[in-house]
């Protein structure tokens, strides 16, 4: 599903515009792609700004990345594979950010010990793992959203029975192709 141009991501809007990237050459890596994250970021336009974000399952760093160049404060980015976490310090030392902290982790353990909300979090897990659920419940249990935060998952189109919290109200919703597109927002 996702576009590559020679295993690399491209930044489409803000300071990075047109940046290319480097992606990790790791199985089952799939970077949200071009279209996908120009629906998502329109429907963000007016919060990204300023926010602090988390990219639960950050893979090629493009939604915490595009998150940074359209002026979050901060993107802390999950990833549990190695190799894809090593490139994504590498580009960030690329862009020259300081503001993109990047964990190689499982992202279910490390939510379990983080204190602070969020503005916005992305969870865009590997498919077909079952990830997804868990993430939820353990990010609302948490409290690791703020009040009027923003929830965006992206999931395969034919997962059903997602346990969300009865607070979060859906905002948008789409399909592209096998992928489903879903924004929350965390109600007080």
């Amino acid at each position: 599903m996702a576009k590559k141009s020679g295993n690399r991501l491209r930044i489409i809007g803000g300071e990075w515009r047109s940046r290319m990237l480097p992606i990790a050459d790791v199985e089952g890596l799939r970077p949200t792609t071009d279209r996908v994250r120009e629906t998502l970021f329109n429907w963000l336009q007016p919060y990204v700004p300023a926010a602090r974000v988390l990219d639960m399952f950050a893979g090629a760093g493009a939604l915490g990345f595009e998150s940074l160049s359209r002026g979050a404060s901060e993107a802390v980015m999950l990833e549990k594979h190695a190799k894809a976490a090593k490139q994504l310090k590498l580009n960030a030392q690329t862009l020259g950010t300081t503001e993109a902290n990047i964990v190689a982790t499982d992202a279910l353990t490390w939510i379990e010990h983080e204190s602070e909300p969020f503005d916005i979090v992305y969870l865009d897990p590997p498919f077909n793992k079952g990830l997804l659920p868990k993430a939820i419940e353990r990010l609302d249990e948490r409290g690791l959203i703020k009040s009027n935060g923003w929830i965006y998952i992206e999931s395969e189109a034919s997962l059903a029975d997602l346990p969300i919290p009865k607070h979060w109200r859906l905002h948008r919703e789409k399909k592209a192709g096998m992928v489903m597109l879903r924004l929350f927002q965390a109600e007080t």
